[in-house]
């Protein structure tokens, strides 16, 4: 692992309090770098910002070649848990013939305010279609009912593993060094930022009508597009910032401050990892990309809420403000 750049800092009273410090890569058509800040080798965790490459072998095998495009969304998704999110899983796994006791992702506490009150006021737990995670396990479910693999589908050793490594190795063009278990108990396999970022310029390229696996890339970054709702949820920089760039380009965070995005009209593919794992820090460094790039308008009001943003005490006093680091993005 190479050096990391600074990509953020907060000020306090005239001084530099804290500094973000981490990598990022913008790859083009081909793959290549076109700009770099940090080390691009470095070796992560892509966690769940790589959804998509999750779920390719579920289109690319046929098996998904019915799912709508808010399905497609939502197996992409990292969700709060919300009732759209959980009905729609629900609706999912009751068309396959299953069950919330068919997932493996485990119960989650859901992050939607309004579905964590219907639970506490009608004196109810929260399950498996909480899971922000319920969505990509869907997918799974269904991969796994076409492969008929039993019912175990997290093991690394599974039929929907192996097929979701083979397809991470051949997007990101890199033999993974190996995998951790995610929150979700599923395998997640390690790569280069660089790797991210060419397997995220895949997605870009993709267009409708061309092979099994250029067609699913094109289904599943539409579909992201098209339901940022489903993607995340309400006040999620997910959703917010996907929502002001009109669906022209998909976005997903990742744990521990990683960030994706897939900019078709570019054919560009950006990934960036915050090393502090500080969600703040991330969410700044993919809108100051974005607006690097031209594909999001830096008057637009959501910048404001993740780009240089003012601090401010409890009293509304302003107190401080987190920056975009010197050289970063430039």
């Amino acid at each position: 692992m190479g050096k990391s750049a600074a990509i953020a800092e907060l000020w306090r009273g005239g001084q530099l309090e804290s500094t973000h410090f981490g990598h990022a890569v913008i790859c083009g058509a081909d793959g290549s770098i076109e700009a770099a800040w940090g080390d691009p080798g470095t070796v992560i965790f892509p966690r769940s910002s790589c959804k998509m490459m999750q779920a390719l072998p579920l289109m690319e095998s046929g098996a998904g070649r019915d799912l709508t495009p808010k399905q497609l969304g939502l197996v992409c998704a990292s969700h709060n848990g919300a009732a759209i999110h959980r009905e729609a899983v629900a609706a999912w796994l009751g068309d396959m013939g299953l069950t919330e006791a068919d997932l493996r992702c485990g119960v989650q506490e859901p992050a939607d305010r309004a579905e964590r009150d219907l639970l506490i006021k009608t004196d109810a737990s929260p399950c498996q279609w909480h899971n922000n995670c319920s969505g990509k396990h869907s997918g799974f479910l269904m991969l796994n009912k076409h492969l008929g693999g039993h019912a175990e589908y997290i093991e690394a050793d599974h039929p929907v593993q192996m097929a979701v490594k083979a397809a991470h190795e051949e997007v990101t063009g890199e033999v993974s060094a190996g995998f951790g278990v995610d929150g979700c108990s599923a395998p997640n396999y390690s790569t280069s930022l660089q790797g991210l970022g060419r397997a995220m310029a895949y997605f870009a390229c993709a267009e409708e009508g061309g092979d099994a696996r250029a067609n699913a890339a094109y289904r599943l970054s539409r579909g992201m597009m098209a339901h940022p709702e489903m993607v995340a949820g309400e006040g999620r920089a997910c959703t917010a910032l996907m929502r002001a760039m009109g669906g022209r380009v998909a976005i997903k965070t990742g744990a521990e401050a990683v960030f994706v995005a897939i900019i078709p009209e570019l054919k560009k593919g950006i990934a960036l990892k915050v090393m502090d794992g500080g969600t703040r820090g991330a969410e700044l460094a993919i809108t100051a990309l974005l607006v690097r790039l031209g594909v999001l308008d830096a008057a637009h009001p959501v910048v404001g809420q993740y780009l240089n943003t003012v601090e401010r005490s409890r009293r509304g006093i302003e107190c401080g403000s987190l920056r975009v680091a010197a050289g970063f993005g430039v």
